[in-house]
Order: C-alpha cells, then structure tokens, then sequence
C-alpha cells in the first residue's frame, strides 16, 4: 500500500457507492434508477481531458450505469463482475498496465481484493471501518456526494495537472 500518485495512469470506480450513494431505486415496472453526482461526471472528464483513463467495475449490471458511462464518454465499463479480482487483472492486462499505474476507489467489502491490488487505493468516508482502516487514501466526502471529485482532485493535483483543468475556466472573456 501506500503507492506513488504519480504513476497513476487509469482510474478505476467501483459504482455503487462510490459514484453514487448506494441507492437503488426500483420502479413498478422493474426499471430502476440511481442518482450520480454532477461534480463526481464533470471531474471525470477533465481527468480523461488530462490523459487519464477511466474505468468502472461493477458487481452488479444496471442500465443506468451504462447510461452514465456513455454520458461521460467512458469506454471502459465492465459490469456483473462477481470476482472482482478477476475481472482487475483482466482490466489491467487488457490495458497494458502495472498494478502500480491503477488507481481504484471502493467503497466496500467485496472491493478489497482490489484495494489491496491496485497501486494506490481510495475509498468515499462513508465505507466501513474495514475499507477505510485498509486504503491509501480517504475522502473527506461520502460516495456519491463529491468522493470521486475529490480523488480526482488529488490526483491530478499531484501530477501537477489539475491546475491545467482550473485555469481553462479562469482565462479571462472579453466584455
């Protein structure tokens, strides 16, 4: 544990939890609907702006996840992943990557596998004592509530890149 940010080249989400607040909302028709964080999406295309990629890993398989990933223009989503170890190293073969280049953010038991993988690990402030007590990092915000934005954040900020994606909306406008 303990990995160095700076060699973080894809960042990889667990969804339930950590995009959103766990929430599952289930309709008469048998439909069902999340509610993601606008700040968690627009934090998530600068990260790819800045030459990241994204990725989100999923033990459950939702309509809406899928929805948002292609809202945010993320190509990497794979979901129903009962081994989530599993489906990491394939991700992270796949990608042509070292565990020490892969971030990953979860947010609960069956994410430690993972966690314990990954070259640096995070989780949203809300996850158990268990996960919390085992990452690298934590957010100070809980999943689905700005945790994915803040890790972003964090990162980008010590590849000295976050301050590329503030500075495009300071550029001054004419009157």
């Amino acid at each position: 544990m303990g990995g160095d940010v700076r060699r973080i080249r894809l960042l990889l989400l667990d969804v339930d939890g950590v995009l959103t607040d766990g929430t599952i909302m289930l309709h008469h028709d048998g439909t069902e609907s999340k509610s993601f964080h606008i700040r968690d999406g627009a934090a998530i295309v600068w990260a790819q702006q800045a030459g990241f990629r994204v990725g989100l890993l999923s033990a459950r398989t939702s309509a809406a996840t899928e929805q948002r990933a292609a809202q945010l223009g993320i190509p990497l989503v794979v979901q129903g992943a009962s081994d989530k170890l599993a489906a990491y190293e394939q991700i992270v073969q796949n990608a042509g990557l070292s565990d020490a280049e892969v971030a990953y953010m979860g947010d609960d038991l069956q994410d430690l596998p993972v966690l314990r993988r990954a070259g640096f690990s995070a989780a949203p402030a809300d996850a158990p004592s268990e996960v919390r007590d085992l990452v690298d990092w934590v957010s100070s915000q809980p999943g689905g509530r700005g945790a994915v934005r803040e890790l972003i954040e964090y990162v980008l900020g010590l590849q000295g890149a976050w301050q590329d994606a503030v500075s495009e909306y300071l550029v001054q406008r004419g009157p």
